[in-house]
């Protein structure tokens, strides 16, 4: 009855895995950094979606750390709450009654969001901040944003130990001061700092664009941080590409063996990116 039952789908999915099997190979007990964010963190399917992908590759041998972002919660709080967000440059300035803010919904309703959906999911993950453990020490950016900071410390042993237990590390973007301040962190800037600290394999980005597009407005597959540098230079990296590309070069010169910047609102995304040959996104990494 089975036999009868099979159609093109089932020999398709087995096929997949069958390719599958040498990049399963190649990632096995590699640490690999998500950043999580954009439209797919508000819509209930993708969460989902994106939660399974991340317990499946824990349950293959990867080890998966999470680290997300939530403008657009942090924006409808402060609404909520009568909070005025001022900006300087095109820059939320982050006083103290906002900084509060920024750490209940990041730290509470979108971090805990997250490590419910891969639990559902089958996974064991565990919600954290940079705060903890002192992952992530920072000094202020720039006086004139307030409570925004920059990682120059970095203590990744607590995430370490959470991986050796094989648990999923889902981490707010919040840093620690040396005075017991609180930090607001670009979510990009703290993926890229924990990524460098773990010497990872991968850093994906996900974001809402299909990835680096040349001039012609096409996605360019593969890149070297001279190319990004260079369109960079000529303009055609703009907007709000640049501070992705300087993510992806400074987490490579600290470490980290490639980066990926890809569409987050892709099904199945990071598995494409890693378990594919054709990949996804936007792949930036040293020249050969």
């Amino acid at each position: 009855m089975r036999a009868r039952d099979m159609n093109r789908d089932h020999f398709a999915a087995a096929r997949t895995l069958n390719e599958a099997l040498p990049f399963l190979q190649r990632y096995d007990g590699a640490t690999v950094v998500i950043k999580f964010g954009g439209n797919a963190m508000g819509d209930d399917d993708a969460m989902a979606s994106f939660a399974r992908d991340i317990v499946l590759m824990r349950q293959v041998g990867l080890n998966p750390v999470v680290v997300h972002g939530g403008g657009p919660m942090i924006n409808e709080m402060l609404e909520k709450l009568s909070i005025k967000t001022e900006f300087v440059r095109g820059k939320r300035v982050t006083d103290a009654a906002t900084v509060e803010v920024v750490e209940m919904v990041l730290s509470g309703l979108v971090n805990k969001r997250i490590v419910q959906a891969i639990n559902a999911a089958g996974g064991r993950a565990i919600g954290l901040s940079g705060k903890d453990a002192n992952l992530m020490i920072c000094d202020q950016t720039d006086a004139e944003l307030g409570y925004v900071g920059t990682p120059v410390e970095m203590d990744p042993s607590a995430l370490r130990s959470l991986m050796d237990a094989e648990m999923i590390p889902v981490v707010a973007p919040l840093g620690a001061g040396r005075a017991g301040e609180t930090f607001n962190v670009n979510g990009d800037t703290a993926a890229g700092a924990i990524a460098a600290s773990l010497n990872a394999d991968r850093l994906l980005l996900l974001t809402d664009v299909a990835g680096v597009k040349n001039s012609e407005g096409k996605v360019v597959t593969e890149l070297t941080p001279d190319q990004i540098r260079a369109l960079t230079e000529d303009g055609t990296i703009a907007g709000g590409m640049i501070p992705k590309t300087e993510t992806a070069l400074t987490a490579i010169d600290g470490g980290v063996r490639a980066v990926v910047i890809l569409d987050g609102r892709a099904p199945n995304a990071c598995l494409l990116e890693l378990f594919t040959e054709h990949g996804a996104g936007s792949l930036i990494r040293p020249a050969k």
